[in-house]
């Protein structure tokens, strides 16, 4: 696996890489072949490296023992971004980049398994960029992302999707999935709309009208 440097548009999805389950290498290799910036967080550059991945931010607090100026002369040209904030994640620091820089959307990988506490913290967290950058976290099982309002998107019958509050989230309605909401609330540890799928091919229409419901495209 090597460049990614097919495209240089900054409409394009950048990529974060993070330090939990690699994802397999089809995954990544597609999400490279499009992403005009990877960044990955200091915790993972060591797995990166030895995958021959064109690297272009190395972001962290680094606090793991490591000079991130050994890395510059291995993947010239390299911006090295540290980030000392203790009261963010570096996954959200490096959205805090994005933003910074003016990028519309970004996928993540390798931000779910391993520690549980990680994931939960990874996948909630996106919701605090829902109105500043499009976030997509993807693994082997799995996309992820924030819904607006009013969401519609084209799906097979039988499409597994689950639909997961952070928090309470009130006035949800949906159509074309085999358990409607109807002016339902879900509330995250009480009630979720985990396991639910599609019913025919075609629009799949979900609304809310208060709270972050993340949306969960399942392919196993």
């Amino acid at each position: 696996m090597s460049s990614h440097h097919i495209v240089r548009d900054d409409q394009e999805p950048a990529l974060i890489i993070a330090n939990g389950q690699e994802c397999s290498p089809e995954l990544l290799g597609q999400l490279l072949e499009w992403s005009p910036l990877v960044i990955v967080l200091d915790s993972a550059i060591e797995r990166v490296m030895q995958l021959d991945i064109k690297v272009d931010v190395l972001l962290g607090d680094f606090d793991h023992g490591f000079d991130p100026e050994t890395y510059r002369d291995l993947q010239y040209p390299l911006e090295i971004v540290h980030t000392p904030d203790q009261d963010k994640t570096d996954l959200e620091k490096a959205c805090d980049y994005l933003v910074e820089r003016g990028f519309p959307a970004v996928n993540v990988v390798w931000a779910t398994g391993k520690r549980a506490d990680h994931t939960i913290t990874n996948i909630t967290n996106i919701v605090r960029f829902r109105d500043k950058l499009k976030i997509v976290v993807l693994d082997d099982h799995s996309k992820v992302f924030v819904l607006p309002p009013k969401f519609e998107k084209w799906y097979t019958a039988g499409t597994p999707i689950s639909l997961i509050p952070v928090g309470k989230v009130s006035g949800i309605y949906s159509q074309n999935l085999m358990y409607e909401l109807n002016n339902d609330e879900l509330t995250i540890g009480y009630r979720t709309g985990s396991s639910n799928k599609v019913v025919k091919d075609g629009i799949v229409t979900i609304e809310h009208t208060a709270g972050d419901l993340l949306m969960m495209e399942c392919f196993d």
